[in-house]
């Protein structure tokens, strides 16, 4: 009787994609209106979360809107950077590493 032989290979473990924050910061110029629309329409926030977290910003200079894997972050990121400068606001959000 002949053996037949088997090759077993290695799994190799992939890692989950790292999530990102997305932080909106304030600034002199764009409306807190504006803000909370973006946040509403961007990020899905309920118009009384919205208006708590826009006046956080407002007093904080900054806070974290959502938390998200890289490429849903840049999206969210530029979709608030356009925007804003199609409404000719300056405001700005960045992506922190979690």
């Amino acid at each position: 009787m002949e053996k037949i032989k088997f090759s077993v290979k290695k799994r190799e473990k992939l890692n989950e994609p790292k999530d990102f924050k997305v932080i909106l910061l304030n600034d002199d110029y764009t409306t807190m209106d504006f803000v909370v629309y973006i946040l509403k329409t961007i990020f899905h926030k309920s118009e009384i979360d919205a208006q708590r977290i826009m006046l956080y910003i407002h007093k904080k200079g900054q806070s974290t809107v959502g938390q998200y894997p890289f490429d849903v972050a840049r999206t969210k990121e530029n979709q608030v950077h356009n925007l804003a400068r199609k409404n000719e606001f300056p405001l700005m959000c960045i992506l922190k590493e979690v």
